[in-house]
């Protein structure tokens, strides 16, 4: 049924449907179930240890024979400094105090190592099919390495600059991240989010940069959805947001409810939660410091000193610190198993091009 097969057979898949991964939202469950549906199931890499590397990607490889893909970051590490997290540390202060958390309160420290010589070392281990890259790519010696084993590589791109640059760089296939998808933004190349188009911009102008295949991310949670981004020229489509709302999900109970109640102007690109651009819902803490602002430290560090707020805030019904990412079309999510997501998804877009070939 699919108008153009590139993707279905570079992956080795039955659907062009890949599920984004999602760092902290999606384990392997999720992964198995769009596998086993015939989309691309997706294990988010990034937050795990090398131990949970390995557990993860099992589970996977136990459960289902299909191809799936290991997600990982390529962010620069964060750079130490003292007087920007003392400055951020100020700058909650209040609302540490506003609940009850003393100044000798403990702020863990978050560290999340981009993709090195460890992670590399289990990819060529366990071969998944497919290996992903969220803002650019790793240094040219770990990309052959992960290319040598037969994994086809993957990574997002939010500007046509950014497509041209990885097309370069040997990619297999890009994702175009429009700016209504939820989550981190990807890009790599700038850090003004200004510059990012949304997804009808985005995909078309890509897909006549490149050669290889084209997959269109953001605002997609439906059929309609998938037969507009193949129209524009795409080989496939990444979904998010959507996915958010099924069992298989790990966001918590504050989440599922602002996604059951979303609608298309409640989500807002920050930097937060984490100290890098992200799209989420609306929260107290983007409304008091701004959506886009200097006081946080570098990604992923400003997310240390907000986790004891949001923990306790979380504890108490409240989701004001809370990094509930989403995109924005997250009010046509609907709530069904993660593989019945993808039937409904391939039923809806069969319906669309049926209907398109018609007119």
């Amino acid at each position: 049924m699919w108008p153009d097969r590139r993707l279905v057979d570079l992956f080795g898949v039955t659907h062009p449907i890949i599920q984004a991964p999602m760092a902290g939202s999606v384990d392997a469950t999720m992964a198995v179930a769009v596998c086993e549906a015939g989309g691309l199931g997706s294990l988010p890499c990034a937050t795990l240890n090398g131990d949970q590397m390995r557990a993860g990607i099992g589970i996977i490889q136990q459960q289902t024979t299909q191809p799936f893909n290991a997600n990982f970051f390529c962010h620069d590490p964060a750079k130490p400094d003292a007087a920007q997290d003392a400055q951020w540390r100020a700058r909650l202060d209040p609302y540490y105090k506003e609940f009850g958390l003393g100044d000798d309160t403990p702020v863990p420290t978050v560290d999340l190592p981009p993709f090195g010589e460890d992670a590399c070392a289990i990819i060529e281990d366990l071969k998944p099919a497919v290996v992903s890259f969220h803002f650019g790519l790793p240094e040219q010696s770990l990309l052959d390495r992960v290319r040598a084993v037969g994994c086809k590589i993957v990574c997002s791109a939010n500007t046509v600059r950014e497509a041209r640059w990885l097309e370069e760089r040997g990619c297999h296939a890009i994702i175009a991240q429009g700016s209504e998808a939820g989550g981190h933004r990807g890009m790599f190349l700038s850090e003004d989010i200004t510059e990012q188009a949304g997804t009808m911009a985005l995909v078309p102008q890509v897909v006549d940069a490149v050669q290889v295949p084209v997959i269109a991310a953001g605002g997609i949670a439906d059929g309609r959805g998938i037969a507009a981004a193949f129209a524009l020229g795409a080989s496939g489509v990444q979904i998010g947001t959507a996915c958010l709302s099924t069992p298989e999900s790990l966001v918590s109970d504050l989440h599922r409810d602002a996604l059951s109640g979303a609608e298309d102007d409640q989500t807002v690109i920050t930097n937060a939660w984490t100290g890098r651009p992200a799209r989420g819902f609306r929260t107290q803490l983007v409304n008091d410091v701004g959506a886009i602002t200097d006081a946080p430290p570098d990604f992923p560090t400003a997310s240390g000193a907000l986790r004891p707020l949001k923990n306790k805030a979380e504890s108490e019904g409240s989701a004001a610190f809370s990094s509930l990412l989403a995109g924005q079309a997250a009010g046509l999510n609907r709530v069904a198993g993660a593989g019945a997501l993808v039937s409904m998804l391939v039923s809806e877009a069969a319906e669309q091009f049926e209907r398109l070939s018609r007119s």
